[in-house]
């Protein structure tokens, strides 16, 4: 089974999945599987362009845990999108010396279940967890993905709301 953990730059994938590697669980970076297929180097944006449709159609299937935030478009049994409240995000983004257009693309994009919009898009709810990792250890965090893995933690996702945070909230 091929588990994804998902979510906005800077929601915790990478300490979430460093965390289920050290409890013995195969992690495989996505960012280590990207490099054949970068097109061009937005510096603007300061971003990679990845050729993601040939990327996941190239991608050999694992026993384990896949990192990144792309995992959602691989064909994954189930997927983690981690979550994180969109002023503790800008704080952490902003602690990487990420710029300031790049900060409020990602702030927004969170606000906006961009992630979650795509994996369910890609994925059936019922394979799907979204975790609001904000105030949550890393620990934590593992211990609901591991539930997931081994079915005792159910689909969840869709009540996280942060719209206010981009000044029209529900």
């Amino acid at each position: 089974m091929m588990t994804g953990i998902t979510g906005t730059p800077g929601t915790g994938k990478t300490a979430v999945a460093a965390e289920l590697e050290r409890r013995g669980h195969r992690v495989v970076r996505l960012t280590g599987t990207v490099r054949p297929y970068i097109v061009e180097e937005d510096r603007a944006r300061q971003t990679l362009v990845v050729d993601v449709d040939r990327w996941a159609a190239e991608f050999e299937p694992v026993e384990g845990i896949v990192e990144g935030h792309l995992a959602h478009l691989l064909p994954c049994d189930r997927v983690v999108v981690l979550r994180c409240r969109p002023d503790v995000l800008a704080a952490r983004l902003a602690s990487r010396n990420y710029p300031e257009e790049k900060i409020a693309e990602n702030v927004e994009a969170e606000a906006l279940d961009v992630i979650l919009i795509e994996t369910l898009e890609e994925h059936p709810g019922e394979h799907v967890l979204e975790v609001d990792a904000t105030a949550l250890s890393v620990s934590a965090v593992a211990d609901r993905i591991e539930q997931f893995i081994r079915g005792e933690r159910p689909s969840s996702y869709g009540s996280i709301d942060w719209t206010d945070y981009l000044g029209f909230g529900a």
